[in-house]
Order: structure tokens, then sequence, then C-alpha cells
């Protein structure tokens, strides 16, 4: 068994560099709980590391489908990570404690990263308004460093 590496503090840039295997989870109130499985990849570009993550959708009822989405993420002075849209848009930033929040009106996006199994570490999100309501983990897993 491995031992745990407690990170107290969000790991470098750098160290999200390369492929990653995602599987995450959604839940929706009132709705069957969805399932995404496929990849994450942080490569160097616009000043950081280009996020795209692509892999299949199933929720149930539904055929699966493709999904991906991407970010920008680029160190922040002092110590964390900012996290971009990929239009260059501001979206959050992973700082010590782990936590953040997003408002896009009218709903509430709050996020909590965990690293402290690093090289495995996870995003656990709440969402919360009169458009959305659902809790999404995704849970990240080393596949290759560049």
């Amino acid at each position: 068994m491995a031992a745990r590496r407690a990170w107290r503090l969000v790991p470098e840039l750098a160290d999200f560099e390369g492929a990653w295997r995602l599987e995450r989870d959604v839940v929706h109130a009132g709705a069957a709980p969805a399932r995404f499985e496929g990849e994450a990849r942080f490569a160097p570009g616009l000043g950081g590391l280009v996020y795209r993550e692509a892999g299949v959708l199933s929720m149930a009822g539904q055929p699966p489908m493709r999904a991906e989405r991407g970010y920008i993420w680029r160190a922040r002075p002092g110590g964390g990570i900012d996290v971009a849209f990929e239009d260059g848009r501001f979206f959050h930033s992973i700082t010590e404690s782990g936590a953040a929040q997003h408002w896009c009106d009218p709903d509430m996006y709050e996020v909590r990263y965990d690293f402290a199994d690093w090289p495995e570490w996870s995003a656990r999100w709440q969402v919360r308004g009169p458009r959305k309501a659902y809790r999404m983990v995704s849970r990240f897993f080393r596949m290759t460093r560049p």
C-alpha cells in the first residue's frame, strides 16, 4: 500500500502536466445520476497549461454521448493556480484552502479540491441556484507524465 502524502498546499502547476484518467459522477436534484469516464490532458500553452478532457457521458435512459471541455490553468503569483475558461475569462483560483467559488448568474458554483492522496486528486463541485442544482465529483488518476 502506498504511503499517503499529505498535501497542505496546491501542487505546482508543472506537476499536473501529462495525461490523467478521469472519472466523474454527477447527481442532479430529482434525477438519475450521470457518469463521465475519459481522459484529461494538461499540455503547455497559452502561458500555462491547456487542460482538455474528453470521454463518454452516460445518463440513465439516454444513449452514451461524447463530451469534451477545456480550460487554461496558470500559476498564481505567490502560489496556487488560476483557472480560466478556454476564451481566457477568469473562472476561479485554486489556493491553499482548496476551496473556491464562481458566481454564474443566477447560480453559485462551489468547489473543493483535494490533493491529500497526490498524485490522485479530486474536485468536488456543488452547484445551487434556480437554473441548476447538482453535485459533481471528479477523480483524477495519473496515466503519464511528459
